[in-house]
């Protein structure tokens, strides 16, 4: 503070004389440059806090070419992303990795799936985190076409090698579901994928036909949303009128799910028990609420930031993340045996 009493906002300098280090040293130490030392670093952001030093972002980015920004993108379409309220899955992933991002000084620019193809190549980012890519996904090729680092959440199948990941446990959480709806009484369950290659579908495509139980397999286009779940679901019963279990992977398709089955009659979960993938606002508002899984979307998010960052520091050592293990959260739409916790 400067005696007249009106603030003085602190400068390099002033962190530099209380930590004892050069000005340079603070650079490095505040924006993840060079090598110093860990002890030395924890000193300058602590005195650096103490001070209220923010440093001026336009001047560090003149100088280091960094926009301290990191974009999140998708190739899913909206319909599957977040439904007509934007609310779901990307959103969750987005608020999460904003939020952490902010803790290591970085800013977060969430590209609209819809347009994320298009639009990832024009915003002025240090990187990407690409949520579920397709085998062959339009945006991860636009990002390697920038040569912009990237890091993803959720396998990329066929990805070239050097693309860390953080690991959403595809084929098990496929597992988990579906020995909960044997576990239940399922004689006969079908599983409703997704028809793209995204890992959580072809995981659990695999882990489904591998296990020991041969489910019924049935995919649906992800444009079509909750219609194309209602027409996947309609179609399995036509074919499989035993089905007594479904494990739909896609929440949206889920809700069309349950429109298919009151359409026939079919009641939940005495006549079938309807199972979902993710534990977002469509499994907690369906009539009955749709037992799913805790994803743990929230330590994916700040794993993939951190991944990121590790690249852009080059550090190219961790190829990838796990979350914990999936949780299965039950509700009344799949338990005939036993009363939700």
């Amino acid at each position: 503070m400067s005696s007249s009493g009106s603030a003085r906002r602190p400068t390099i300098g002033d962190v530099a004389t209380a930590a004892g280090v050069s000005r340079t040293t603070v650079s490095h130490a505040l924006n993840g440059l060079g090598k110093v030392d860990p002890n030395t670093r924890d000193r300058v952001k602590r005195v650096a806090s103490e001070l209220g030093y923010r440093p001026n972002l336009r001047a560090q980015r003149l100088r280091t070419g960094q926009a301290r920004t990191i974009a999140l993108a998708s190739s899913m379409p909206l319909a599957v992303a977040g439904g007509p309220s934007r609310l779901g899955f990307y959103m969750e992933v987005a608020a999460a990795a904003a939020e952490y991002a902010l803790t290591q000084d970085y800013s977060l620019v969430l590209v609209p799936p819809s347009r994320s193809a298009s639009d990832v190549g024009s915003v002025d980012v240090d990187g990407a985190i690409l949520v579920e890519p397709e085998q062959d996904d339009p945006v991860a090729a636009q990002l390697h076409e920038r040569g912009l680092p990237f890091v993803t959440i959720g396998r990329q199948i066929g990805a070239p090698p050097g693309i860390p990941y953080v690991d959403l446990h595809g084929g098990a959480v496929a597992e988990l579901l579906l020995a909960h709806l044997r576990e239940q009484g399922a004689r006969h369950p079908a599983l409703i994928t997704g028809s793209g290659t995204r890992h959580s579908y072809v995981d659990s495509r695999s882990r489904a036909t591998d296990g020991g139980h041969a489910e019924t397999l049935t995919t649906a286009a992800e444009s079509g949303g909750e219609q194309a779940g209602y027409e996947a679901c309609s179609q399995l019963l036509d074919r499989h009128p035993e089905t007594d279990a479904v494990c739909v992977l896609v929440d949206a398709f889920a809700v069309g799910a349950m429109r298919a089955l009151a359409d026939r009659g079919l009641r939940v979960p005495s006549d079938v028990m309807v199972a979902t993938r993710y534990n977002g606002i469509r499994a907690q508002t369906c009539d009955p609420p749709l037992t799913a899984v805790d994803l743990h979307l929230d330590v994916a998010a700040a794993e993939a930031v951190e991944l990121l960052l590790a690249r852009l520091r080059g550090e190219d050592d961790a190829a990838a993340a796990e979350t914990p293990p999936p949780r299965l959260v039950p509700r009344a739409s799949s338990l005939r045996l036993t009363s939700p916790a």
